[in-house]
């Protein structure tokens, strides 16, 4: 399928703030390039990386309309945490508007945020490219940014770390399925370990 990349772009620009529109652009460049380093498909890619947080600005109640009539499960987490809608009404707006049916490409968008046990390759992909985007500036991206074009698993338990440590440090809903993926790539990573020691 040939996607309207333009088109896509016009509409963010409308209807996102300069610095998210900004954000989207870094994290399709950053979602390319991982998908041409982990031979994912590019163009599904760039996508996922434009549409991420394509409802990211719209009014809550908005969004929470149409993550309720996506047809996802949410979590009592992601109910009860007004930042965790976007992701799912992206999934939903992504497949609304412009008739994306590739469900790997509408998951991607809809855990960029969470994460989940057993994420695709171009799951993973799409969660990384968000926070090790070139607008990014946290203390430890430059680190991040270099195990994700070395090291996916490395780079997701250590994303993940990073992430789940600010949510509890915040005093939010940590959502089942982010802990579940940590505890997976926590035990990828160290029983990868065991077998380079055996």
């Amino acid at each position: 399928m040939m996607y309207d990349y333009a088109l896509m772009k016009g509409e963010l620009a409308k209807i996102l703030s300069h610095k998210r529109y900004e954000h989207s652009l870094n994290v399709a460049q950053s979602a390319y390039e991982l998908a041409l380093k982990y031979d994912e498909n590019c163009e599904k890619a760039y996508v996922c990386g434009l549409l991420h947080d394509i409802c990211k600005e719209l009014p809550f109640k908005q969004q929470k309309q149409m993550a309720l009539s996506s047809g996802y499960h949410l979590s009592f987490e992601e109910i009860c945490s007004k930042s965790l809608w976007h992701a799912v009404a992206g999934a939903y707006y992504a497949a609304k508007k412009y008739n994306i049916a590739d469900e790997d490409m509408l998951n991607a968008i809809r855990y960029h945020t969470i994460a989940r046990e057993k994420m695709s390759r171009l799951e993973e992909i799409i969660y990384l490219a968000d926070l090790i985007s070139a607008d990014r500036k946290y203390k430890d991206v430059n680190r991040i940014r270099k195990l994700a074009f070395s090291d996916l698993q490395l780079a997701m338990r250590e994303a993940l770390r990073f992430t789940l440590t600010n949510v509890s440090d915040n005093c939010v809903y940590l959502p089942l399925c982010s802990v579940q993926a940590y505890n997976q790539y926590v035990f990828m990573c160290s029983d990868r370990n065991k077998e380079q020691e055996e």
